[in-house]
């Protein structure tokens, strides 16, 4: 199970899983590409990558949501495009948006 390759998908949207990459990345101040392992525990141990993509793709939703946490933050996506990445000892919140 792994995020597709294509970033976006034929609509031009991106994928909720490569938000959230993005996100951590910009929290933890480093390039996308180095969120994998074996520094970062693979995003698949914790959820389904290709689930979560076909949820909120498939679904545009406002009222859906899911919260997980990953590579130490709370991790929010929820069906209007929003990615909340919060970091809890900061409070700190990177904000993506994989639909307009």
């Amino acid at each position: 199970m792994t995020a597709p390759s294509d970033p976006s998908t034929a609509d031009g949207a991106e994928y909720p899983i490569r938000v959230i990459i993005e996100a951590v990345a910009e929290h933890e101040g480093v390039d996308v590409t180095a969120i994998e392992p074996p520094a970062y525990e693979p995003l698949y141990a914790v959820v389904d990558p290709e689930a979560l993509d076909a949820l909120f793709r498939s679904d545009p939703s406002t009222e859906l949501s899911l919260s997980f946490e990953y590579a130490g933050y709370d991790i929010t996506v929820s069906g209007n495009g929003r990615v909340d990445v919060t970091d809890p000892s900061t409070g700190e919140t990177a904000v993506g948006r994989f639909r307009e």
